[in-house]
């Protein structure tokens, strides 16, 4: 079946007998068209299939209207959170978004960047893969004087505007809760500590070990990638210490929730023979059985600063190459999982 050509305004206007001119305004939803005139134009445009070319239009405004997201997976709870704060804001300002993600791949990261750079939108939010190394793959972007901001997963030292948590304290707070409850061989199960997120954290483990009179072990440092798999993968590393670790810090909830469910299928208990503390706040954490103590990472807030920010660079409201670095809040959250000392 041949495709049906594109209704244009001139269509409409020629249905109506008006002038192309009224049939853009009053499509526009302009105040100098009465309403009865609009309401004719909309029912004809309705009838006659008419779609509004926004490329043309951006054509001729040189620009999309689009804000590109670049993230390193969908499938967390937090980035479904951040995304959440960014279309809040992105849709109040009129905005679209396009969004790509990685997979935790560099290579997947930087032609995703590309095809953003090329799909011409007007700035870009990202979050870095685990193995980016630098930001060379985003130099079109500023080349071309496109807005960027980065959140969660960024390049620390790099001149680039970014939104992120204290993870320095957050990892020093978390370790030290533990040790206040009396833990004193306590496992680390984290990420790639090449990313900044990682190794802030880990650097706030072992300062506070240090600081409490404990000598940080390599041996209780297990690098996961923070899956359903790891959460076991460090359940059965843990069981096979001899002795077995007090304490766990697992940087990422749902692990903790797997890891905590497979110890206890061993017989062990929480957090009599080992308490633990998560990361990020997540649902499933006051599901969990004893609920997780955790660390809240906001991920909604996150997404609309990030989202904001960008949108009143756009709007020449404000400039983010002024806003080198905005840090939000963050909270330790205790609960039952690590309370071994009860009130």
């Amino acid at each position: 079946m041949k495709p049906k050509k594109d209704v244009t305004i001139y269509d409409i206007a020629q249905r109506l007998s008006i002038s192309s001119t009224t049939v853009s305004r009053a499509l526009k939803d302009h105040p100098a068209i009465n309403k009865n005139t609009k309401k004719k134009i909309q029912e004809a445009a309705k009838e006659l299939g008419y779609r509004h070319n926004n490329f043309a239009s951006s054509l001729r405004k040189q620009t999309s209207n689009t804000i590109g997201i670049l993230v390193h997976e969908l499938n967390s709870n937090f980035i479904t959170s951040v995304l959440a704060g960014v279309e809040k804001i992105t849709t109040e300002a009129g905005y679209d978004l396009l969004i790509a993600h990685s997979s935790e791949s560099f290579e997947k990261e930087a032609a995703n960047a590309l095809n953003l750079f090329h799909k011409r939108v007007d700035g870009l939010i990202a979050s870095l893969s685990f193995d980016t190394k630098n930001l060379n793959h985003f130099l079109p972007f500023e080349e071309k004087g496109i807005p960027m901001i980065f959140f969660d997963r960024v390049e620390e030292n790099a001149d680039s505007s970014k939104v992120i948590i204290d993870n320095y304290k957050c990892g020093y707070q978390a370790t030290e809760h533990l040790i206040q409850q009396g833990c004193k061989k306590i496992v680390l199960v984290t990420a790639n500590l090449n990313r900044n997120v990682y190794a802030q954290r880990y650097k706030g483990y072992a300062d506070a070990l240090f600081d409490n009179g404990i000598k940080p072990d390599k041996d209780l440092v297990l690098i996961k990638d923070l899956s359903e798999q790891c959460g076991v993968e460090a359940a059965l590393q843990i069981l096979k210490m001899k002795p077995m670790p007090d304490g766990a810090f697992i940087t990422n909830d749902f692990s903790a929730a797997v890891c905590m469910q497979t110890l206890k299928e061993y017989g062990v208990r929480i957090p009599e023979d080992i308490a633990i503390v998560g990361f990020n706040n997540d649902a499933i954490s006051k599901i969990v059985e004893p609920k997780l103590t955790t660390i809240h990472y906001p991920g909604m807030d996150m997404g609309e600063i990030a989202a904001r920010n960008l949108i009143n660079h756009l709007k020449g409201i404000s400039n983010i190459k002024h806003t080198q670095k905005i840090v939000v809040r963050s909270e330790l959250i205790i609960r039952g999982s690590s309370l071994k000392k009860k009130k």
